[in-house]
């Protein structure tokens, strides 16, 4: 079956259109050097791939990127159960105090990340968002230099702190945006069109 750009439209709220001046149908079918509507008379066109390409990256319930940039962030840190990790997060949990425990490996490591794996995507993310929630502001400072100094091993151009607090930072971001997208997956077509009514009649 092929996709077309009303059954697309469905999934985003502001639903984008590409035409033959549209950059990223462009820019597609330059890197695939194919006109728009390579193959003639076939279900599935270069247009229609911007076209998905468009309703993945509008559409924030589609989050498997969020997940997978979270554990990435997490892949970044030393790992447990290594002379490096067992230090790590020794330090971490007497610089993070209690919050720590959200996400601690001991506590909530492993089978946390199977779930996400396995498409539980909220439980992670709910537990590192607790965990910043709960740092006091001279815990999130030692939290941020205790990683920044993780970081700073692997990572040239930034100094330790600074690389901390852009952790800090992203991973707040990316936990919400899975969050969010996880309240998004129960809406139905029935919520957006009340949603573009009341904006559109206020």
């Amino acid at each position: 079956m092929s996709p077309s750009g009303p059954e697309l439209g469905e999934l985003v709220i502001v639903r984008r259109y590409l035409d033959k001046d549209d950059e990223l149908a462009r820019h597609l079918a330059d890197q695939l050097n194919t006109p728009l509507d390579w193959p003639e008379g076939g279900g599935l066109t270069t247009e229609h791939v911007a076209k998905i390409a468009a309703a993945a990256a509008c559409d924030v319930s589609y989050n498997q990127a969020a997940n997978g940039h979270l554990v990435d962030l997490f892949a970044a840190l030393p790992l447990p159960g290594t002379p490096e990790g067992r230090q790590f997060w020794s330090s971490l949990r007497d610089g993070g105090g209690h919050a720590v425990l959200h996400i601690d490996p001991a506590n909530a490591g492993g089978p946390f990340f199977d779930y996400l794996v396995n498409g539980n995507e909220g439980g992670f993310a709910g537990r590192v968002l607790s965990f910043l929630e709960d740092l006091g502001s001279q815990q999130r400072v030692a939290v941020a230099e205790l990683i920044g100094g993780a970081l700073e091993i692997s990572t040239s151009g930034a100094g330790g702190r600074y690389l901390g607090e852009l952790w800090l930072r992203d991973a707040e971001t990316t936990a919400w945006h899975v969050l969010l997208a996880s309240r998004r997956a129960h809406e139905t077509e029935d919520d957006r069109q009340r949603f573009l009514e009341a904006w559109g009649n206020a």
